[in-house]
């Protein structure tokens, strides 16, 4: 290590990985605003917030502990352009208020962070 590279990490830091708790109030803030994928969810994530990245472990974790909660539910659907049909996950309709009450813990989260 050199000098330089203490001035280089706080310039460019390297991302982030979200946490299950924190992945969690990202899916469904993605998700009440339509359905979506595990790679599209991971991919977004990176293009609206650079800083931020979600392992794929993490991620279908959080997306398990969702199902298990009857939080979202996922279906089969084969996209145009796409070679095999997609796992997509959609918000339970009994769970939209508390959907929108993790999605607000997110939002707040990132405001917090880039202040």
């Amino acid at each position: 290590m050199k000098l330089e590279d203490i001035y280089q990490f706080f310039e460019n830091p390297p991302p982030t990985y979200l946490c299950q708790e924190l992945a969690v109030c990202y899916i469904l803030s993605v998700l009440l605003q339509g359905e979506s994928y595990g790679t599209e969810l991971i991919e977004q994530l990176e293009t609206e917030y650079p800083i931020y990245r979600l392992s794929d472990t993490v991620l279908y974790s959080a997306i398990k502990f969702l199902e298990d909660q009857g939080a979202i539910t996922g279906y089969w659907k084969k996209l145009e352009g796409r070679g095999r049909p997609r796992r997509m996950y959609q918000v339970s309709p009994e769970w939209q208020v508390q959907a929108q009450d993790l999605a607000f813990q997110w939002l707040d989260y990132i405001n917090r962070r880039t202040k």
